[in-house]
């Protein structure tokens, strides 16, 4: 069985988060809502190879990503409804911060399950950072919903691209609450973006 490979985590961020800036870009130079989704459904599986030869096992979270960046774009793809892939972000989001909240009213932190091994930091700061992430999903969603169902596909991409932005602000915006609490001393990585996928 070959072994795993240590890459940096720009790697990782880089191929999960090159998909959905390859969606953008195509759209803002064709205006073709069309053939960006193609683009996202097959960079999604592009990155998910990409990722297993150069780490040489997949990771969870950017397989569950790319299946569902599958998923939606391909039934948006097949009932010509671009819709669809614009809920992927209002669903997935908010069910990420729904299992955040619900790991935590059971005692139980799905966020320290993830990263647990990245980061040592006390139950408390764990349960911290776990609020934070749940929220910014939320916030997500929510605005995420708001901007598909009033705006035109051209302002949706536009925010979907301030978004992705976003998302890795928030998570090196993490960095100082880390470096408090981590206990195992050195200075942590930020954790990753929230969502790197459209």
């Amino acid at each position: 069985m070959a072994e795993r490979r240590s890459l940096p985590a720009w790697f990782g961020y880089a191929v999960d988060g090159a998909p959905g800036v390859a969606f953008i870009a195509v759209y803002l130079v064709t205006r073709d809502f069309r053939l960006a989704t193609w683009v996202i459904v097959v960079g999604s599986l592009v990155a998910l190879a990409a990722s297993l030869v150069a780490e040489r096992r997949i990771r969870p979270i950017p397989a569950i990503t790319s299946a569902l960046a599958v998923v939606f774009g391909g039934g948006s793809l097949l009932l010509h409804d671009p819709q669809i892939i614009k809920m992927k972000m209002t669903i997935v989001d908010g069910l990420l911060g729904a299992a955040l909240f619900a790991g935590l009213a059971l005692k139980k932190n799905p966020l320290k399950m993830a990263l647990g091994g990245t980061f040592q930091l006390s139950d408390g700061a764990w349960r911290t950072l776990a609020i934070r992430y749940a929220l910014f999903w939320w916030v997500c969603a929510i605005a995420n919903e708001v901007v598909r169902r009033t705006q035109s596909d051209h302002t949706w991409v536009i925010f979907r691209g301030a978004a992705l932005a976003v998302a890795v602000v928030f998570a090196l915006a993490q960095t100082p609450f880390l470096m408090k609490h981590n206990r195992a001393g050195g200075e942590p990585e930020a954790p990753p973006p929230p969502d790197l996928g459209i």
